[in-house]
């Protein structure tokens, strides 16, 4: 009988040291209750009754994890993330053996000091290699994500395509008096941001106005300021006041308002804008940095001004702004330069039997021969479920039905501790027969 009363003693404090370690991680990101399990213990032998033969007590099974989904608590923070449905993050403590990994639901990512995504326990979050043009996975080898600070060289821009009508009633100026300082000798004008070799960048203004001297003719003229915008820059072989009037192209329109013709100007050379840089090549033969203007979209109708596309290629080294994650998991980069970069994509794992993970402390798993080897995969792909950025899945825990069995173990302790202290009692008595 004291045998008996002490395994329920011991299972009531296993019952309790469960219910007691769910309740103390009700804010745990990612935790996943546990419930003990428990077995009778029956045994007999050749020599007894089976029909008379008392229970001898009970037995701890196992103490097995439930991997229902908890709630969701949303954030501020992109790099909070949850997974809705099947899955798993796979995390590395050493960024260099990505195959040592482990499991978790706890989704609370940031960056260290080296710009890769890691744990709160700084451990390296996996993710897959992209194609940086389709954004499809190029491998499921997983590797440490890491976030560049920067991206990309500069590029120097060397073509811009612009879009726009020019109105047939417009004013008609004299092309000799044309004055970029002085607004009345143009009609209209448009500005841009170009860059050098080196990534600098400059305004370039383009200026129109509509030739007295030649029926349904615009010109266009050019000028190329400094970083601050606050003076024309230098022209190779001229003072660039006398020069600027002979940098530009001429549109000749149909008198449907259709473009008839582009005429190129002169080629103009800039000095170099930039240290290091080169020059700028405006409507000249290839070499140094030549800039090709597109006019094609051009029109001249009964309608007010109107830009209606302006593309430029070229861009500076871009520095990280922004970190997001799209519903497939995937990593995408918000430059300063305007570059927005799909950088990977987040791996997802999952077993075959979910109970048979061994558990790890900083609510973690690994997979075990019970659980099935891992399988390797990504978001909203097969049976995985999606990724959300910000936010985070809560413990499971339903701290109500917890109270209620702390409650249900504690009785059971008490009971079994009267068992026990009733067997000592009936002891005590057959010690005093006389």
């Amino acid at each position: 009988m004291s045998y008996v009363a002490l395994s329920g003693i011991s299972a009531a404090q296993l019952d309790l040291n469960t219910t007691s370690n769910n309740i103390a991680n009700a804010n745990t990101y990612g935790f996943k209750e546990s419930r003990a399990e428990f077995g009778d213990v029956y045994s007999n032998s050749l020599f007894t009754q089976a029909k008379t033969t008392p229970g001898q007590g009970v037995q701890a099974n196992k103490v097995a994890q439930q991997f229902h989904e908890g709630s969701s608590v949303y954030t501020n923070n992109p790099m909070d993330l949850r997974i809705s449905g099947t899955g798993y993050f796979a995390v590395a403590k050493d960024r260099l053996v990505p195959q040592q990994n482990e499991l978790t639901r706890n989704g609370a990512f940031h960056l260290n000091k080296d710009n890769y995504m890691v744990t709160s326990n700084d451990e390296f979050v996996l993710g897959y290699q992209v194609n940086k043009d389709t954004g499809d996975v190029l491998s499921y080898e997983p590797s440490p994500l890491n976030i560049p600070a920067e991206f990309g060289k500069p590029k120097e821009t060397s073509n811009i395509e612009a879009g726009f009508n020019l109105p047939a009633n417009g004013e008609l100026k004299n092309p000799a008096l044309f004055d970029y300082t002085d607004p009345e000798t143009y009609n209209r004008s448009t500005s841009s941001t170009i860059y050098d070799s080196m990534g600098s960048s400059y305004k370039l203004t383009a200026y129109y106005l509509k030739d007295q001297n030649q029926a349904n003719t615009w010109q266009a003229y050019y000028t190329v300021t400094d970083s601050e915008g606050e003076k024309p820059v230098n022209i190779v072989g001229g003072d660039a006041t006398n020069a600027l009037g002979q940098v530009g192209n001429t549109l000749k329109f149909n008198n449907d308002g259709t473009l008839a013709s582009i005429n190129s100007g002169n080629n103009v050379v800039t000095e170099p804008l930039g240290e290091g840089a080169n020059p700028i090549n405006l409507n000249g033969a290839d070499g140094l940095q030549k800039i090709s203007f597109g006019l094609d979209s051009a029109t001249q109708f009964a309608a007010p001004f109107e830009l209606t596309k302006f593309d430029q290629d070229g861009a500076t080294t871009g520095f990280l702004t922004k970190v997001d994650f799209d519903e497939n998991g995937s990593v995408l980069g918000t430059y300063s330069n305007g570059q927005n970069i799909i950088l990977g994509r987040l791996a997802l794992v999952r077993v075959a039997n979910d109970q048979g993970l061994d558990k790890k402390s900083g609510t973690q798993w690994d997979a075990t021969q019970f659980s099935g080897h891992k399988i390797w995969g990504e978001s909203n792909k097969g049976s995985f479920g999606g990724v959300s950025s910000g936010t985070l899945e809560q413990s499971n825990i339903d701290m109500t039905q917890e109270l209620v069995d702390l409650i249900t173990a504690q009785r059971n302790f008490q009971a079994n501790s009267r068992s026990l202290e009733v067997h000592n009692q009936l002891q005590q008595n057959i010690l005093q027969i006389r």
